[in-house]
């Protein structure tokens, strides 16, 4: 589930960038991910269901049809 949310804001973030430099189609988007921090654990992102998410999500907007290359990275953890 949390993969979801996480698609919703990314894509949601990616929609206002479009609308601001006034893009109107996407053929690919690279994200790179890590571990997020909660306070109570540490929540590994599943790539595969962050991308369904992404993709359906997506849909009807102009990243709709893009490629969506995700890569896991170590880092900083969002907290």
């Amino acid at each position: 589930m949390h993969d979801f949310l996480l698609a919703k804001e990314i894509i949601e973030a990616l929609k206002k960038i479009a609308l601001e430099k006034e893009i109107t189609k996407v053929k690919g988007v690279d994200i790179e991910i890590g571990k997020i921090i909660h306070t109570d654990h540490i929540e590994d992102i599943s790539t595969e269901n962050l991308k369904f998410g992404l993709e359906n999500i997506a849909k009807g907007t102009v990243f709709e049809n893009a490629y969506f290359r995700i890569k896991k990275v170590s880092g900083d953890n969002w907290k």
